[in-house]
């Protein structure tokens, strides 16, 4: 008999430690599952901003927006080498190139860009459609008038190259003639011709990096 009583505690022990047991496990269950689901949730939302982050990098970069890295120094003391420049590639959809842009534009055949390169220079907008050029007297000519460059220091010195030797260049609807601002280091429209539309890639707008000498970059005027 008393083992009998024994058995029965023993059984009603086991029942109520599995039940107490079952009720626990269910608990840590639910737990883990909400657990799990808030970060499922965390997971989804954050492969969504980054898709989304993604889409719109590429939307500006593609469309709006590019940034360039400058490589070399034609462009000198504007932009040193290695400086990051923001490129404007929606501005010409808008209006037409104008005088003293700085751009962004694929190599010309002409500039003999290294093959499989896939050269961009960057230079400044100095004739539009319809300027006639010279280069003589160690200045630009436009329109039979000297060209007054701010930008440029006193001591620099405009030769003419291969293109605009002893001549005086009439551009076409569809034409521009681009220059580097530091003249003796630049292989430009003076060497090779002017470049149209279709090569220009945009307008650069801002200097990023070195952070120091982050600036927009703006039009000089002439008085033209």
């Amino acid at each position: 008999m008393r083992f009998t009583v024994a058995n029965q505690h023993i059984t009603v022990a086991i029942v109520s430690y599995a039940t107490h047991n079952k009720e626990m496990f269910s608990k840590v269950l639910k737990s883990i599952s909400a657990v799990f689901a808030v970060l499922a949730v965390s997971i989804v939302g954050v492969i969504e901003s980054g898709v989304i982050a993604i889409s719109v990098f590429l939307v500006v970069y593609l469309f709006i927006a590019q940034p360039h890295q400058v490589d070399g120094l034609s462009m000198f003391p504007t932009f040193h080498h290695a400086d990051f420049v923001l490129t404007d590639k929606v501005a010409y959809q808008l209006h037409s190139p104008e005088r003293g842009d700085v751009v962004v534009f694929h190599a010309p055949p002409q500039a003999q860009c290294p093959a499989g390169t896939g050269c961009d220079y960057i230079k400044r907008v100095i004739a539009l459609p319809g300027d006639s050029v010279e280069v003589k007297n160690n200045v630009i000519y436009i329109n039979g008038q000297i060209l007054q460059e701010p930008y440029l220091d006193s001591t620099i010195l405009t030769t003419p190259g291969a293109f605009s030797q002893n001549r005086v260049m009439k551009m076409r609807t569809d034409e521009y003639f681009v220059v580097g601002d530091n003249r003796p280091h630049s292989s430009d429209s003076r060497t090779w011709g002017p470049v149209t539309p279709k090569e220009i890639v945009g307008k650069v707008i801002f200097r990023y990096w070195p952070i120091s000498s982050a600036q927009a970059i703006t039009k000089p005027s002439y008085s033209l």
